[in-house]
């Protein structure tokens, strides 16, 4: 643990772990700790390095044990089983040094033992670790990288739209081009024309107020006339009613008041004239109320196309503002992209360092894997020398075993005769001994008889 950069976990995380990431169906089921400890199964582990690879280089375990088609191998049954072995070493060595193991040999594939074999599964699994943190990283990134490239598209067509409306507000298009004259010619000329308008009304309301004050001024007199006037019957009465009337007198009295009346019949006339004069103004100051009320209008138009000018020129200024404030956000992304490729091409670089360090360390390798090769190839070399003196022998002991099977048959015949002999002689012995035993009897009873005659 000391020695290691990396923690060596238990027998059963690691179980644990390999049965939910690396391994799948069947065997994730039968995979257990006591194929790890006490002494850890060669067959098991073989196959987790495989999964593993399969995970990382997508090197699918039945490719361990094919040759190259183009290679002449003699006796190819010879290598099925070293085959897939050798390749699962030969990949194992130059994965785990990125797992900081760089003390892996055969041995631990044909016989593992249990601290090794949980220190190199404990240095994958912290590989695996690491690995999938720097793929959820590299996902963020590329989901950020997308969503900025989706929002600078999406400015770009902003923008573009944007100047597509400006250049469209601001262009006329040829065939208006002579209208937008005739109308830019005619509303100066309208502007100048409601100048004038607006300066002659204005006169005219200035003189019509002065008529006005005029009249007032008359009527306020001609009523102080009348008042005069009703005050002096009531005196001319009151005084008929005093005085005594002398014709000279009532001539003379007459004779003014007939100058007063007439005074005040001409001033009358005067002041229905200029009444007259003045309905006549006020009907030409109404035609001109209506012509200032239709230039009005026009004006209030005119307004309405101002204001719409207006309105389109703060769209334009807003939509300027906001193709500025695009471009500025534009100019942003395009540095975070120049830093990013920048950071990208820093990184390639260093990927590529490191790929020339594994493609040294890969050559290194492989001549040492070639030199390995040299000596199994000698090694299969001396095998198939031994082969062909095994072959010889075999040869020679089929041979010995024709003879001997030969032998044993000429023996096996030469034992049926004598075991025919044998048992002819038997009945012919059992026979003889049977006359035998019956001449014994015979000769005995002589002898009886003989004796008896004795």
């Amino acid at each position: 643990m000391s020695e290691n950069t990396f923690p060596v976990y238990t027998a059963d995380a690691i179980v644990n772990f390999y049965r939910t990431e690396v391994l799948t169906g069947q065997e994730a089921k039968h995979f257990t700790k006591n194929d790890l400890t006490p002494a850890p199964k060669p067959e098991t582990v073989q196959t987790l390095y495989m999964r593993v690879l399969h995970l990382l280089d997508r090197f699918r375990p039945e490719c361990h044990s094919m040759v190259p088609m183009m290679e002449n191998i003699q006796n190819p049954t010879y290598h099925e089983g070293a085959t897939a072995i050798m390749s699962v070493y030969m990949r194992m060595r130059q994965f785990l040094p990125m797992c900081l193991v760089y003390d892996f040999s055969l041995n631990d594939l044909l016989a593992p033992k249990k601290q090794k074999t949980l220190t190199v599964l404990s240095a994958i699994m912290n590989f695996l670790h690491f690995r999938q943190q720097r793929k959820d990283m590299i996902l963020e990134k590329q989901a950020k990288f997308r969503a900025d490239m989706d929002r600078l598209q999406a400015y770009t067509k902003g923008n573009l739209e944007a100047e597509r409306k400006i250049e469209m507000l601001t262009t006329i298009p040829p065939e208006q081009q002579a209208e937008a004259d005739e109308l830019a010619a005619a509303l100066s000329e309208l502007q100048t024309n409601t100048m004038h308008e607006y300066q002659e009304v204005n006169a005219k309301n200035d003189s019509i107020a002065e008529w006005k004050t005029k009249i007032a001024e008359m009527t306020q007199k001609l009523a102080q006339v009348k008042v005069d006037v009703s005050n002096l019957k009531e005196d001319i009465g009151k005084l008929k009613s005093q005085i005594v009337e002398s014709p000279e007198e009532l001539k003379s009295q007459m004779e003014k008041m007939r100058e007063n009346v007439k005074n005040i019949k001409n001033s009358i006339k005067e002041t229905d004239e200029r009444g007259v004069e003045l309905q006549s103004m006020v009907q030409s100051v109404t035609h001109t109320e209506t012509e200032i009320q239709q230039m009005y209008n026009l004006l209030q138009d005119l307004e309405s196309s101002m204001n719409k000018t207006k309105q389109r020129q703060e769209e334009h200024q807003e939509l300027t503002a906001q193709y500025e404030k695009k471009q500025k956000e534009l100019k942003n992304l395009c540095k975070e992209e120049g830093q990013l490729k920048r950071a990208l091409g820093m990184k390639l670089d260093k990927e590529s360092k490191q790929n020339i360090r594994r493609q040294k360390k890969w050559e290194i390798k492989e001549q040492h894997v070639q030199d390995v090769l040299g000596q199994c190839n000698q090694i299969h070399q001396k095998r198939e020398d031994m082969v062909d003196k095994i072959q010889e022998v075999s040869g020679e002991s089929q041979q010995l075993k024709a003879k001997i099977q030969s032998l044993r048959d000429v023996c096996s015949k030469e034992v049926e005769k004598a075991q025919a002999l044998y048992d002819t002689l038997s009945t012919s012995v059992e026979e003889l001994h049977r006359r035998i035993e019956m001449h014994v009897v015979d000769l005995k009873l002589d002898v009886t008889k003989m004796s008896a005659n004795f």
